[in-house]
This record gives C-alpha cells, structure tokens and sequence, in this order.
C-alpha cells in the first residue's frame, strides 16, 4: 500500500514521523530514499519522539550507525552512503541490529537494497524546495490513517 504527504517544514516532518514511530512495534526496517537535504534524519527525529525516545537524533554520517534505546523498542539509524560491498555492510553489524526489539532506518538504502528484509517499508523523501517534501511511504495498513492524526 502506497501513501502520499506533503509536508511544509521541518516540524510538519517531525510530526509526520511521530506519526510513523508511534504505529511501530519492533522488527522493522525503514529503507529511505532521498538525496542530500532531503529530511531523512528529520523524519528519524520524529521517528523516534514516536517511539518515545527522546534522545537527540543525529546523523548517522560519520559514525555509520546511531542507537537509541530506552523507549518501548529501540532505533538504529544507519547511513549506507559509503558502503558498496557486501563485506562493507558486515562491517556495519547491519544483520546483528536485525531483532524483534528494534527498528532499523537506513539512509540511503539504495545501497544495499539485495540485503533489506522482504517486509521493509520504504519511506521517498523528495525536496520540493527549501521547506517543502513529498513523503511517500510503502508499507502495511498500519500507516492507512496516519493523514487523519497528521493533519490533526
């Protein structure tokens, strides 16, 4: 099932993956697509205030992989950018994150795409202009009614 959103800033994104977040229930794994400045690590923010978390989410740049626990389930928040390789992955201990306690969000999942699991929900971000996306998830039932609490 395909859903499409439009955000018009930053805390519209925010709100939007609150709205993710809060309808998570551990094992999954969200693969973004999007370019540079898109909002990926925007839209974990509220990802993870959704699985109540508080904790400052950053991106995952240079470290490869941020974790957050202490909510209901934890966040892993990867970022494939400089992985070309399956030994590459390895390195990343992407297959030990894989458990029913966690949620996995990849940035720039392309990268990987042979290795996500069979039932991961893709989130596109597209940059519309400075403040506007296009979300775009495709994923379960879960998120049908998440226009209804997004909008308010």
């Amino acid at each position: 099932m395909t859903y499409e959103f439009t955000t018009h800033s930053a805390s519209e994104t925010v709100a939007l993956g609150k709205c993710i977040g809060e309808r998570l229930r551990g094992g999954e794994c969200l693969a973004y697509v999007g370019g540079l400045g898109a909002g990926k690590t925007t839209m974990t923010r509220g990802i993870a205030l959704g699985m109540g978390l508080d904790d400052d989410v950053t991106s995952p740049t240079f470290a490869l992989v941020n974790e957050y626990r202490g909510g209901r389930i934890s966040l892993c928040h990867f970022d494939m950018y400089r992985i070309t390789s399956p030994e590459d992955l390895e390195t990343t201990g992407f297959y030990d994150y894989m458990d029913s306690d966690t949620v996995l969000a990849v940035e720039w999942s392309e990268n990987i795409k042979d290795a996500l699991p069979e039932d991961t929900v893709y989130i596109r971000i597209e940059r519309v202009d400075e403040e506007t996306r296009k979300i775009t998830i495709n994923g379960d039932e879960r998120f049908a009614d998440i226009g209804d609490r997004y909008l308010g």
